[in-house]
């Protein structure tokens, strides 16, 4: 099977079909985190399909969706536009949002990020 980089119209269908579901605070937050979908480059693994698309942005920190992996995945990064870490998550949006708030709501660190894969 070839892979092939995810549409922005597929990932605008991810984005609907996890805001019609979220509610409260959670959509609040994403309200004010949320950006238009931007390619972003990633050194690692990104480079392939011309970045990975962000679609929110909070801080230093970045909402992506890992298509290799299809999943979404927060980041840090450094300069704007440059994913610092490759993370290959395969969590759906809501959870990706849910663990962001949760950062800024309890502190501490974000937990569970499963970083590129070792001695390739």
């Amino acid at each position: 099977m070839i892979w092939t980089p995810i549409s922005i119209e597929e990932i605008f269908e991810k984005i609907y079909s996890t805001e019609k579901d979220l509610n409260g605070n959670l959509l609040n937050f994403w309200d004010l985190i949320k950006i238009y979908p931007e390619k972003w480059y990633e050194e690692e693994y990104g480079q392939e399909g011309g970045g990975f698309w962000v679609v929110g942005l909070m801080g230093r920190r970045v909402i992506y969706y890992n298509d290799i992996e299809e999943g979404f995945n927060i980041s840090e990064y450094t300069a704007y536009g440059t994913i610092d870490n490759y993370y290959c998550n395969q969590d759906d949006l809501n959870i990706t949002i849910l663990n962001l708030y949760s950062l800024i709501t309890f502190g501490g660190r974000i937990t569970g990020q499963a970083g590129p894969p070792i001695g390739f």
